[in-house]
Formats: structure tokens, sequence, C-alpha cells
């Protein structure tokens, strides 16, 4: 897989886990971090629309920072409840309101990719269905109080204790709820490659 890509592989995120899927495909690639970019969006925008709108804006940000071999990958997550999206909590107290939700129902995991080259743009997204158990608030104040889930859409890591104890069934691809839907986005690389 290496050789068949013809760009070198910029990943736009800091994101450890998003690093650690990516490096699972044994593709070389360069880890490359715009601090500080407006993740803002209009409030009238559908949920499934707000992480295609992110990962654009974000790619939007890199295009000038890129050569004509590079090809960069940018992503955004969010948790949908109820049509209500929970993006990362602010604290400690938000992060246990948005698992107290959580628990004992059914939630959508939204992540969308874009590929981005300095003449071509692929975007995509994929939806998985995540079902968690009931949990206790000593279990909720025990997973926030040591992990500290504060930089994760909806205040868990499914890679994490709570996803362990806490989610019952997974309707979709379970990386993609760790925040790169990494299947998906291997097919998207060769097929970017041959359309070029």
């Amino acid at each position: 897989m290496k050789h068949s890509i013809n760009y070198k592989i910029v990943l736009a995120s800091n994101s450890p886990r998003r690093k650690e899927l990516l490096k699972g495909l044994d593709i070389d690639f360069e880890v490359r971090v715009i601090p500080d970019i407006d993740e803002t969006h209009p409030q009238d925008v559908p949920p499934e629309e707000i992480p295609v709108r992110l990962a654009r804006k974000k790619a939007d940000a890199y295009l000038s920072t890129i050569s004509r071999k590079e090809l960069i990958i940018t992503a955004d997550t969010v948790v949908v409840l109820d049509n209500d999206v929970l993006e990362k909590p602010a604290g400690r107290e938000e992060a246990v309101n948005m698992l107290k939700r959580l628990s004992g129902r059914k939630h959508r995991v939204i992540t969308a990719v874009a590929l981005t080259t300095t003449d071509n743009r692929k975007e995509f997204s994929v939806t998985s269905t995540v079902d968690f158990a009931e949990l206790t608030n000593e279990e909720i104040e025990y997973y926030v109080d040591k992990y500290k889930p504060f930089d994760k859409a909806g205040a868990y890591g499914i890679q994490e204790w709570i996803g362990y104890i806490g989610v019952r069934s997974i309707e979709g691809s379970f990386y993609n709820v760790m925040g790169l839907p990494i299947q998906r986005l291997y097919r998207e690389l060769k097929n970017f490659r041959m359309s070029e």
C-alpha cells in the first residue's frame, strides 16, 4: 500500500487516536497541526452537516501550506443524541452531564473526512450507532475524573474504560467511533489516486 499512493500524506490532527489508526494502514505520513482553527458553525446546520463543514473548514486552513505532491487529511467527529450535537465538553460538569444523557440510550457518531490536494478534494462521512448501557453516577464520575475526556466529542473514548463497561453494541464502524473510519479512508485514498 505504501507505494500505491502518489502523494505524501499529511494528517492534520493532534489526536493520538487518529495517528494510531492511520499508522495501522502502514502508510507513511507526517502530522502537521495549525493551532486554533475556528471550529464554530451556524446553529441551524443539521447535525449530519456539522462534521462535514468542519472537516472542510480545517482543510481550507491548510490549503495554502501544502505542495502539489501532498495530500492532507482533515477530520471531525460529532456525537448526536436526540438531534442535539454533543461536541467536546468544556469541563468536568459538562462531561458528567453528557454521559448521564448518553446512559442507557442509543446515539449516533458521525465522522467526516476531507482528502485535499492543491487541485482536488474528496469529502465523505460515516455514521455509527452506539448503544450505551445504564451507567451509575459513580461510574460516570470515576471515568471523567480518571480519564478526563475533555478532548473527545460526547465526553468519551470508546477505546477507554467507559467503552469496556458501557457499550452494549455498535452498528457500523468501531474505528469511526474512535475518530477515523479507517476502512473507508483506505478505500477513498486508493480511489483518490486512481481518479487523478
